[in-house]
């Protein structure tokens, strides 16, 4: 089976499958590690390439091509937070994005990682106001994917 067919099976049924949902996830180390170790496990598996033999992660991304599954995740974040920012009516996903608990504390120790403090890390606390214009959180998109290829080496 040639590689690109292999490639094009990838992208249209196993990228889709493995991050269905993906949007609504804390992006956090341990996430993107394991997406990154089975994504570079399916790649070794579509050229044949076994752990002992002993190929770079990068030189067997450049054989198969395929695009990295930890951008492609916060690509469709990206996009989920804009979306649910330009809502207009009162719909339960921007009612859930913006719900504070009623004490107003978190719990001691560390906290577990949110679903918008990456956004907020990137953009600040108001994003949600900055998402409303469309043409420039498309601009952001790029700064948000980098963060996350940053953190890849």
């Amino acid at each position: 089976m040639p590689i690109s067919l292999k490639r094009q099976v990838y992208d249209q049924c196993v990228l889709p499958t493995m991050t269905y949902g993906c949007q609504t996830w804390s992006l956090t180390k341990a996430t993107t590690q394991k997406l990154r170790v089975a994504q570079r496990a399916m790649e070794r598996k579509i050229l044949g390439i076994k752990l002992a033999d002993r190929v770079k992660c990068s030189e067997i991304r450049k054989r198969t091509q395929l695009q990295d599954i930890v951008d492609f995740v916060a690509k469709q974040k990206w996009k989920w937070a804009g979306h649910v920012a330009r809502l207009k009516d009162n719909r339960w996903s921007l009612r859930v994005t913006e719900w504070q608990p009623r004490n107003g504390k978190r719990s001691r120790g560390r906290q577990a990682r949110r679903w918008r403090d990456n956004i907020v890390k990137k953009k600040g606390n108001t994003w949600c106001r900055d998402a409303r214009d469309s043409d420039e959180w498309r601009r952001d998109a790029e700064g948000y994917i980098l963060q996350w290829m940053d953190r890849a080496s």
